[in-house]
C-alpha cells in the first residue's frame, strides 16, 4: 500500500462516500449493478464497506459473503442485514492481502464496488489471479466504478460541473497532470489510483480471461471492467 493508509481513513467510517448517501440514489447504483451482474447464485463482495450498495442485491442471491478491513463498516453492514432481516449473507474481516485465507468457496460473482482504485496495480492482478481461481463456471470477476486515467483529472478540473470555463478547466487539467507526473503515486490522496480500463484487461488476459468495460451510469468519471 502507498504511504496515506486507505485502511487507516476507513477504519472508522460508517458509509461509503457514495455521491448520495439517499437510499433512492443507492437503489439505483444496486439495480444498475444487477444488471451486469446478470444472475448467478452466489457472490462475494470485497470491500463491501458498510453495505450501502450490497444491502440492496443481497436479496437477488442465495449465499452473499461481504468481506472488508475496516472494523466500522462490517458492524454497520451487519447492523442492516439483520434490520432487513437477510439471513443469507455472512461478513469476514479482511484485507486485500487475507482475503483468500479466510475464503473457503468458491462464487459465481466476484465484486469490488470503487476499491480497485485503493490497489496497485500489482495487487490488482493478484486479485485478479486468486479470485479466478475462486470462481465457477461461467462466473465472472466485476470490478465496479473504477476510477478511469482518461477521464479522471477532466472531472477533478471541473468538466463536468454544471458551472465551469473550458479555458480554465484546461489550465487546471494540465496542472494537475503535471503535480501527478512529479510527485507520483496515487492520482489523488484519498481517491487512490485511476486505471485506462485496457490495462485491466491486459492482467486478465495474462490468465486467460476476457475483459470488456461499460461506462459507469452514476459517475461520468468512472467504468465498470467485467472480467470472465
Amino acid at each position: 500500500m502507498p504511504d496515506f493508509s486507505w485502511k487507516k481513513f476507513y477504519s472508522k467510517r460508517t458509509d461509503g462516500g457514495h455521491r448520495s448517501q439517499s437510499e433512492k440514489f443507492l437503489k439505483k447504483e444496486a439495480k444498475e449493478k444487477l444488471l451486469h451482474l446478470d444472475g448467478g447464485k452466489s457472490l462475494l463482495d470485497f470491500g463491501c464497506g458498510s453495505a450501502d450498495v450490497l444491502i440492496y442485491i443481497v436479496p437477488e442471491y442465495e449465499k452473499v459473503t461481504g468481506v472488508d478491513f475496516s472494523q466500522s463498516m462490517l458492524q454497520t453492514a451487519i447492523e442492516k442485514c439483520q434490520s432487513f432481516g437477510y439471513n443469507n449473507a455472512d461478513f469476514i474481516y479482511a484485507d486485500e492481502n487475507s482475503i483468500w485465507e479466510n475464503i473457503t468457496q468458491s462464487y459465481d460473482r466476484i465484486i469490488t464496488i470503487g476499491v480497485v482504485q485503493h490497489l496497485t496495480i500489482d495487487q490488482i492482478e493478484q486479485f485478479i489471479k486468486n479470485a479466478s481461481e475462486r470462481l465457477n463456471p461461467d462466473g465472472k470477476i466485476i470490478f465496479f466504478d473504477v476510477l478511469d486515467s482518461r477521464l479522471f483529472y477532466l472531472w477533478r478540473a471541473g468538466l463536468f460541473s454544471k458551472k465551469y470555463n473550458y479555458f480554465f478547466a484546461f489550465l487546471l487539467f494540465l496542472k494537475l497532470k503535471l503535480i501527478h507526473l512529479i510527485k507520483g503515486g496515487p492520482d489523488d490522496k484519498i481517491m487512490g489510483y485511476s486505471y485506462n480500463p485496457y490495462v485491466i484487461e491486459k492482467i486478465a488476459q495474462k490468465f486467460g480471461l476476457q475483459m470488456e468495460y461499460v461506462s459507469s451510469t452514476y459517475y461520468e468519471y468512472r467504468y465498470h471492467a467485467i472480467i470472465f
